[in-house]
C-alpha cells in the first residue's frame, strides 16, 4: 500500500489554510485544526472586516472631500443657514452586520476550499505532544468545545495560531465602552467621540475610518509621529490629513489607563493629563497565541516576546515542526503568513522551494490615503544599509489626480546608482494598495528604471506618476554617468 504523508496544521488563518491547499495539492492527507472557523483573525475579525468598514469610510470622505469641487449638487432639506453642516451619514449598525456577514461568507468560502481540496477540518484546540517518535512521526491532541479529545499523527506539523490583541492591565476593554479591534464590529451607533490609544497601523487605520465615518477622534500616540514604522514623507502627509481633517492628535503622549466613567471613558496619560471620549479604542499591539500548546516541550525554540523562532523556508528547531504567520513575528501581513504556509508544505512534501525574501513584500497601511510599500526603505538608505538613488513626485503634478480632486501623496522610487535596478518605492495615493504592484513586479525581478520608464501607460491615469519617477531616476543616472 502506499504510504500519504500526514500534515497536521494548528491554525486555520493565512498561513494555515494555505499551506492545507497546497499540502493536498501535493498528495498529503491534510488536517487542519481550528478552534474559531477558517480563515483566523485575518478574516473574522482582522483584515477583512476592517478593510470592509473602511471601504464604507473611503466612499465618505472621497464625497465629503470632494463633490464641491467637481461640481455635484447634493439637494436636501437641510436650512440654508446650516448648509455647511454634514450631508452624508451612517449606519454604523447597518455597516457592522455588513461586516460580520462578509467575514463569515469568506470564512465558509476558504472551508470549502480545503475541504474540496481533500482536506479535513476539526473544529477544536490543538496541542503538540512532546516526544516525538522513532519513525519522525508527532502527535497531535485536539480538545473539542465539549471537552473530548482525539489524537493526530503527523510526519509534520505547522504551527499558525496567530496572535490576539495586546491589554493594558489598567485599560482592559470591557466590549461596550473601552474596545479592542476585534469588538468594534459589535457597535450598533457610531462612538461621538472615540479615543483610539496607538498610532501603529492598526490604530491609524480605524483612526481615520472613524473620522470619515463622523466620530470626534482623538490620537493618542506615544511616538514623535503616526505610523513610526512607515515611510517618514508618507507618515507626515498622513498626519497632516488627519489633521486638516479635524482629528486630534497627540504626539509623545502615553497612555496609562482608560476606565469608564458613566456613559464616558477617562484615558489618562503618563505626564497626568486626562482626555475623555464616549469610547476608547485600544490599538497597542499583539501578542502570539503560542502559550500553553506544548512548544517548548516539543524542544520548539520560542523568542523572548513568545514568538516562535523560524528559519526563511519556516522550519523550528524542533524536527518536523514548521511555523507560520503572526505566531512567528516575521512581519504581520496575511500575505507573508500565507506564504510562510505554502513555503512550509513545499519544503516538507520535497517540491521545489525558494527561501522567504522580505524584500519583495509589499505591503499596504489601508488610510485615506493609503501607503503602500516595498522594498528597501527611506531608513535603510538614510542608514548607510543600501546605496541607492531616490526620486519622489508629488501627485499633484498628475493630470488624473487633478481631475479625481486628489491633492494628498506622492509616488516614490528608489534604484541602484550603477545599474538603475529598483531596489524599493512607495505610494501615497487612493488605491496605493494597487498601484504598488508594477514596483513589486520590478523589485522581484531585478528590472530597471529604464525598463519601466519605457512600459506605455494610460493617460491620463495615476500610474503615470510611475513611469514618470522612473524617467527621472533614469535621466539622473545618465547624467550621472555621462
Amino acid at each position: 500500500m502506499e504510504y500519504v504523508t500526514r500534515i497536521v496544521i494548528i491554525g486555520g488563518g493565512p498561513g494555515g489554510y494555505e499551506a492545507a491547499l497546497v499540502a493536498a495539492q501535493l498528495g498529503a492527507e491534510v488536517t487542519v485544526v481550528d478552534c474559531d472557523g477558517l480563515g483566523g483573525a485575518s478574516v473574522l475579525t482582522d483584515c477583512v472586516p476592517s478593510k470592509t468598514l473602511i471601504a464604507t469610510a473611503e466612499v465618505m470622505t472621497t464625497f465629503d472631500s470632494s463633490y464641491e469641487e467637481l461640481g455635484i449638487i447634493v439637494a436636501d432639506d437641510t436650512p440654508h443657514l446650516e448648509q455647511a453642516a454634514r450631508v452624508v451619514g451612517v449606519d454604523l449598525g447597518k455597516v457592522n452586520r455588513r461586516v460580520k456577514r462578509l467575514a463569515l461568507a469568506q470564512s465558509h468560502d476558504i472551508t470549502a476550499s480545503v475541504t474540496r481540496a481533500g482536506g479535513r477540518v476539526l473544529r477544536g484546540r490543538g496541542r503538540l505532544e512532546p516526544n516525538q517518535a522513532p519513525d519522525g512521526s508527532r502527535k497531535v491532541v485536539v480538545t473539542a468545545a465539549d471537552g473530548t479529545e482525539e489524537t493526530l499523527v503527523a510526519d509534520a506539523v505547522l504551527i499558525a495560531t496567530g496572535a490576539h490583541p495586546r491589554e493594558i492591565p489598567d485599560a482592559l476593554p470591557d466590549g461596550e465602552r473601552i474596545l479592542n479591534w476585534t469588538q468594534v464590529y459589535d457597535l450598533d451607533e457610531l462612538p461621538e467621540e472615540l479615543i483610539v490609544v496607538g498610532s501603529g497601523v492598526t490604530g491609524a487605520e480605524f483612526a481615520g475610518a472613524y473620522q470619515a465615518l463622523g466620530s470626534k477622534v482623538t490620537l493618542v500616540s506615544s511616538r514623535d509621529r503616526v505610523l513610526p514604522g512607515e515611510d517618514p514623507d508618507a507618515a507626515a502627509v498622513l498626519e497632516d490629513v488627519f489633521r486638516r481633517r479635524g482629528m486630534n492628535v497627540m504626539a509623545r503622549s502615553r497612555a496609562e489607563s482608560a476606565k469608564r466613567v458613566g456613559d464616558r471613558v477617562e484615558v489618562t496619560l503618563a505626564d497626568g493629563r486626562v482626555i475623555t471620549g464616549t469610547h476608547c479604542l485600544m490599538a497597542v499591539g499583539s501578542i502570539p497565541n503560542t502559550a500553553g500548546i506544548g512548544l517548548e516541550e516539543s524542544g520548539v525554540r520560542m523568542k523572548d516576546s513568545g514568538h516562535i523562532w523560524t528559519d526563511r523556508v519556516s522550519r523550528t528547531s524542533a524536527p518536523g515542526v514548521y511555523a507560520a504567520g503572526d505566531c512567528t513575528g516575521v512581519l504581520a501581513l496575511a500575505s507573508v503568513a500565507a506564504m510562510q504556509g505554502r513555503i512550509a508544505m513545499y519544503h516538507f512534501l520535497g517540491d521545489a522551494v525558494a527561501p522567504l525574501n522580505l524584500k519583495a513584500v509589499s505591503a499596504n497601511v489601508f488610510t485615506d490615503p493609503e501607503i503602500a510599500t516595498v522594498g528597501y526603505t527611506q531608513a535603510d538608505v538614510d542608514s548607510g544599509r543600501i546605496d541607492a538613488r531616490v526620486v519622489k513626485l508629488p501627485l499633484l503634478r498628475n493630470p488624473r489626480a487633478k481631475m479625481q480632486g486628489i491633492r494628498d501623496g506622492f509616488v516614490k522610487m528608489f534604484c541602484r546608482p550603477g545599474t538603475g535596478i529598483v531596489v524599493g518605492g512607495v505610494v501615497v495615493a487612493p488605491r496605493a494598495s494597487e498601484l504598488i504592484h508594477p514596483i513589486s513586479i520590478a523589485v522581484d525581478n531585478n528590472l530597471t528604471v529604464e525598463q519601466i520608464a519605457n512600459a506605455f501607460t494610460v493617460y491620463p491615469s495615476l500610474s503615470g506618476s510611475l513611469a514618470e519617477v522612473a524617467r527621472q531616476l533614469h535621466t539622473r543616472k545618465t547624467q550621472r554617468e555621462a
